[in-house]
């Protein structure tokens, strides 16, 4: 089944997971070109300046195929070196696409995130869920560590002892959990996810797109190296900044008190 239907809001991508039947299960031979692919195609595309990823149906994603895991077949057939090289080629390629997004991504996240659908959901910049959201990293409770990067990940977000609590105990938490812990910056009714999430994305596009895809980058950076590299990376790109015609728009905008109005530029 394909996995990704994609579709455009002016200056927003909307990336919905579209397998309803099997709950958005990730793993099939394909899903990590399907995941790359789309996202070269977004960071060759300067007209896009924020994605929303989605699930379809009642689900974000359930996360690997527990039946394909079962029967040991697709990702999880042969040895250890080729269920290695399953994760590598495949799974992995799904979260170093969305890893190497030049532009902010949203969680719009529906329903259930578990395994490694929480930990898509954990590469958004900004998670927001609905009413019948919930977030579980359930590995131990099926005999296998966390595969998918997201013990990097989920320790970051909401902590060393909440991530490490929810790994060791597999506890599927609720969206007001989820809330409270930091995982999500807000809550919405099931049927305004959505226009939420586009209502919040072209906020986001309003601002300046070259500004906006080197400020996730430095976010992203910021998770990795000392605070004299990231003074010395803020250096460098604010001189960009200051040279782009965008950056004189907003700073008359601001004199005269009006909107800018950013071209990209």
């Amino acid at each position: 089944m394909p996995l990704l239907k994609i579709e455009r809001r002016d200056h927003i991508a909307i990336l919905t997971l579209d397998r309803a039947a099997t709950m958005n299960a990730l793993g099939v031979d394909g899903d990590g070109t399907a995941f790359r692919e789309a996202c070269d195609s977004i960071n060759m595309d300067q007209s896009i300046r924020c994605v929303i990823l989605t699930g379809g149906g009642k689900a974000f994603s359930a996360g690997g195929d527990v039946k394909a895991m079962l029967a040991r077949e697709g990702n999880f057939a042969g040895d250890g070196t080729q269920i290695r090289q399953g994760y590598r080629g495949n799974i992995h390629l799904i979260l170093r696409a969305l890893e190497t997004l030049d532009v902010p991504i949203i969680a719009a996240v529906n329903g259930p995130a578990i395994g490694l659908g929480c930990d898509l959901a954990c590469l958004a910049d900004i998670r927001i869920a609905s009413e019948k959201a919930k977030f579980g990293v359930t590995f131990l409770k099926i005999g296998i560590i966390p595969g998918d990067g997201g013990a990097w990940l989920l320790p970051r977000i909401i902590g060393m002892s909440r991530a490490a609590e929810l790994f060791y105990t597999g506890d599927v938490i609720d969206a007001g959990t989820a809330l409270d812990w930091g995982l999500v910056s807000r809550i919405t009714p099931d049927e305004e996810l959505l226009d939420s999430a586009i209502a919040l994305g072209q906020k986001i596009a309003s601002q300046p797109p070259h500004a906006l895809r080197m400020t996730r980058m430095l976010l992203r950076q910021g998770c990795k190296v000392d605070y004299d590299t990231m003074l010395e990376m803020s250096a460098a790109t604010q001189a960009l900044s200051h040279l782009t015609d965008d950056h004189i728009e907003g700073v008359s905008a601001l004199i005269e008190k009006r909107t800018a109005k950013f071209a990209g530029a």
